[in-house]
């Protein structure tokens, strides 16, 4: 079962948060029938906005992350919830790139140039928006810039979704670690030292490691002080309601040419692929 925890270390100004997403990237892929790119493309981002609605506070806080590139992705969408709860959507599910020369898969390259937008709805007036540029296409590190230049907190993130040759997913997951002000060169020194060391998450989640045993081993040395632990699945929230509002705010003469030339609405969800009828008595009676 997913779940992701929350960390601090004694006596030093630092935050971690770390996930394994393996379950929730599966049925992403199963939803959304994506290639091995996307599936790493849409899985990353989905494991950092998994580990960012960590980051709420209160109950109906919420958190979208977008990703929007001049490559084949085109669009990333995912959208959390405080509760742990993630959907998501790529506009471009049939990614296929050739692997780099190091055999890995090419998301950069699905991706290419663009933004990330962090759009915070935190029950206030008006959400938080932040939209920086994309810096490399890998994700992981198009977040730790967005942190730095957006939020102003020095991280680093590390993202990974295992593909199987097959297609399937093998595991997926990732870490945050946040510097908060006050901290030493040591702290920096030992963290550059053990990022290098230590073998990628999915590798070491692969080795049946646990969230807290690849924390305590990248701050070897240090009391790490385990906060909170979150269960973490894919879920959607659509309903038939609020596609019929969406049906409502078309207007009235949208609505008459849909029943005189379609006779009805088919909508289909595109976070979980759920399909919504709307017949013509239907169509009629939001007319009223």
């Amino acid at each position: 079962m997913d779940y992701m925890i929350s960390a601090t270390i004694e006596g030093q100004p630092i935050r971690l948060f770390a996930a394994d997403t393996t379950e929730m990237i599966r049925e992403s892929q199963k939803i959304h029938g994506t290639s091995p790119t996307a599936s790493a493309a849409l899985g990353r981002t989905m494991t950092a906005v998994a580990m960012m609605t960590m980051m709420l506070k209160s109950e109906k806080d919420k958190i979208t992350a977008q990703i929007k590139g001049d490559g084949i992705a085109e669009n990333i969408l995912v959208v959390g919830n405080v509760k742990g709860e993630l959907k998501a959507d790529i506009y471009n599910p049939d990614i296929y790139i050739p692997l780099k020369e190091n055999g890995k898969l090419d998301v950069s390259s699905a991706i290419g140039k663009g933004t990330l937008t962090i759009i915070k709805d935190l029950g206030l007036k008006h959400p938080y928006i932040g939209t920086v540029e994309i810096v490399s296409g890998e994700i992981a590190e198009d977040f730790t810039y967005y942190f730095m230049a957006s939020e102003q907190v020095p991280s680093v993130v590390a993202l990974g979704v295992l593909v199987n040759p097959d297609g399937s997913i093998e595991k997926a997951g990732g870490f945050i670690i946040q510097l908060l002000p006050g901290y030493s060169e040591n702290l920096i020194e030992h963290i550059e030292k053990r990022i290098t060391e230590v073998s990628s998450i999915t590798i070491l989640l692969e080795e049946g490691k646990s969230l807290e045993e690849i924390l305590l081993l990248l701050f070897d040395g240090y009391n790490v002080s385990f906060a909170e632990e979150k269960l973490v699945k894919y879920y959607c929230d659509c309903n038939k309601d609020r596609f019929e509002r969406g049906l409502i705010s078309l207007g009235s003469e949208e609505i008459k040419m849909i029943i005189e030339e379609q006779e009805k609405a088919e909508i289909k969800c595109h976070f979980c692929g759920k399909e919504y009828m709307f017949y013509k008595e239907d169509l009629e009676e939001l007319l009223k």
